[in-house]
């Protein structure tokens, strides 16, 4: 559900808005409205040192994580400010010596077949008018054309590969070389210099691990330096987009609050002197914060929405309702137990180790979750990494995904249309009115009318005094295409509803023709994750010699077996949270009136390194 919010409009003096705002962040319970805020010369550079603390953070914790360190002790730093420049300077002095090396690597590999030479003594004898011109080609080509080239030029073998001979070409001054190799230029130093300088910058790479273990030494006071800036960067939003009247002297400024701590809010208003505020609720052209509050369950699947956007204040968070036909796509996609077991294990994992509050312990829950059902819909079809349960079991009564899916699919995109077209009625209801959902209504109800009554027979079923041929059937479609038709919208002229419901009508038939058959997605891609693992488990078969004992049937094919299957469930377990994410962005939340949010309710807050 959405979380109900209140307006505020503060007016006060300039001289009290930085301590109005730090004690607003104190309170963390106001979000203050910075919209159209553009940074200048001076914020961007605040936040870029936002962002390199944020990289600094990252970089700290795989250093620490290398061993190798354990031995460097560091004094630390007076300041996180001082910790933090050290540690841009260090990594900016880091990425140069890096750059080099890459650079003195790459003219050593070249430098390697010509081997030691005395690189100021070709110069020199350059300098004479004796020219050294070095090539390079093809080892057949070499010893094919040697003693032809030889007739014509004085030549020496360097060095040679079983690809490759590397020899040079001696020529007077300005004399041309007529040979079919490649040229390369002129060393200008040889193996051994090349290698000192590479041993020189590493040396001048790994001295810096003392200058980051000082930093990591500090890594606390660089958290609290970090959490400064993002305050100041809270406060210069603020600033930046508050309205000033009076010559500069009076700010205006517009906040939100949550409704069931408004009453908090209201109390650090009276209590503080010289501020004029005023508390309303949203209307509908506000651009109002959203904040969700939910259950347990529907808040693992918030990451998921988040993905696409917040629903609008005043409309329907549709979490809750998604979430658990999120959960069985998932499964259905995925559609293999075994699959489903190595996808638990890891969810369990995840919880062991996240065990504080945050995003990395809901997509723990998230993983697991979709694992559970996986397992139970691949125990359904008897599915066990591409082996048919059936084969093993055959008095349990499996369910026959391959044969039978098809249309179930079908009728699952069907249901979940239906769910969100109620879905859409109902918060229009709310919104605005019954009238306004005259239109929605009528479609809903003939679209209901003919599942029950048309396609219900052709499944075995039938609703009594419920067919295609009775009345009740007819009166329903009188009664959803009069709504559809006609009362469509209550303030246009019934005669322009008919054109206008007409048009929707035909856009409501072909677009749920498209809708209903995106859900085939469901039985292709649980379908062809089976089938290659059936693949895989054939092939490792395959590869078994006739006749071959146990021990060497399990060297052949557990390897097989491991890469396979560990590339299957790679690429399964992401077409599983892509597709059924793609069906309930599109298909579900389209049907369901859905509308997205500007922006999330973030207050105000005193920064640590929990909240960036």
């Amino acid at each position: 559900m959405i979380a109900r919010m209140s307006k505020y409009d503060f007016v006060l003096y300039a001289a009290q808005s930085e301590d109005f705002i730090a004690r607003l962040r104190e309170l963390g319970l106001v979000d203050i409205t910075t919209t159209g805020w553009e940074p200048s010369e001076e914020d961007r550079q605040l936040l870029l040192d936002i962002e390199g603390c944020t990289k600094a953070a990252e970089f700290l914790k795989a250093f620490r994580a290398d061993r190798s360190h354990d031995a460097l002790r560091g004094e630390p730093f007076a300041s996180g400010r001082e910790a933090y420049e050290h540690y841009a300077a260090a990594q900016r002095e880091a990425t140069a010596i890096r750059t080099e090396i890459a650079r003195l690597e790459k003219a050593a590999d070249e430098l390697r077949p010509w081997g030691a030479f005395d690189a100021e003594r070709t110069a020199q004898l350059a300098a004479d008018g004796v020219v050294l011109r070095y090539f390079s080609v093809q080892r057949s080509t070499f010893d094919k054309m040697k003693e032809e080239w030889a007739d014509s030029y004085t030549l020496s073998e360097i060095s040679r590969t079983d690809a490759a001979v590397w020899f040079v070409v001696v020529t007077a001054l300005g004399e041309e070389v007529a040979i079919d190799a490649q040229e390369m230029k002129t060393p200008q130093m040889d193996i051994r210099e090349a290698e000192r300088r590479l041993a020189t910058e590493r040396e001048r790479l790994s001295a810096l691990d003392a200058e980051f273990a000082r930093v990591a030494a500090s890594e606390e006071l660089l958290a609290q330096y970090a959490a400064e800036l993002r305050e100041r960067l809270q406060g210069v939003r603020v600033e930046a987009t508050a309205r000033h009247e009076a010559d500069g002297s009076l700010v205006i400024m517009e906040g939100w609050a949550e409704t069931e701590t408004s009453a908090k809010v209201d109390a650090l208003l009276e209590a503080y002197p010289n501020v004029v505020w005023l508390k309303s609720d949203p209307t509908p052209e506000d651009d109002t914060p959203v904040k969700l509050k939910n259950n347990r369950f529907a808040r693992i699947f918030e990451m998921i929405g988040d993905l696409y956007a917040r629903p609008k204040y005043g409309t329907l968070d549709l979490t809750p309702f998604f979430a658990p036909f999120y959960m069985l796509f998932f499964g259905i996609c995925l559609n293999d137990a075994g699959y489903g077991l190595v996808l638990l294990a890891a969810g369990l994992v995840m919880l062991r180790k996240f065990r504080e509050p945050g995003m990395m312990r809901r997509a723990a829950w998230f993983a697991t979750l979709c694992a559970i059902s996986t397992v139970l819909f691949g125990g359904i079809c008897g599915s066990f990494f591409g082996l048919s349960l059936a084969q093993y079991f055959p008095s349990i009564p499996f369910f026959d995904f391959q044969g039978k899916f098809f249309i179930i699919s079908l009728v699952i995109g069907l249901v979940q249309i239906l769910f969100g077209m109620a879905l859409n009625i109902w918060t229009t209801t709310r919104c605005f009115g019954i009238t306004h959902a005259f239109g929605q209504l009528g479609w809903f109800i003939i679209l209901v009318s003919c599942s029950l009554a048309v396609a219900l027979p052709m499944a075995g079923i039938t609703i009594p005094g419920f067919t295609s041929g009775s009345v009740a059937f007819y009166v329903a479609l009188g009664i959803g295409g009069v709504l559809l038709l006609v009362l469509n919208n209550p303030r246009r002229n019934p005669l322009v509803n008919v054109g206008a419901g007409l048009w929707d009508l035909y856009n409501n038939i072909t677009g749920l023709l498209s809708d209903v058959l995106s859900y085939i997605r469901l039985f292709a891609i649980g379908l062809s994750g089976g089938v290659l693992a059936l693949v895989f488990n054939t092939l490792a078969e395959g590869f078994v010699p006739e006749g071959a004992n146990i021990v060497v049937r399990l060297l052949v094919m557990i390897p097989i077996l491991l890469i396979g299957h560990g590339i299957n469930l790679f690429m399964s377990t992401i077409s599983s949270f892509v597709h059924p994410m793609r069906l309930t962005f599109v298909e579900f939340f389209k049907n369901a009136g859905f509308e997205m949010a500007t922006r999330s309710f973030d207050p105000i807050r005193k920064m640590d390194k929990t909240n960036e």
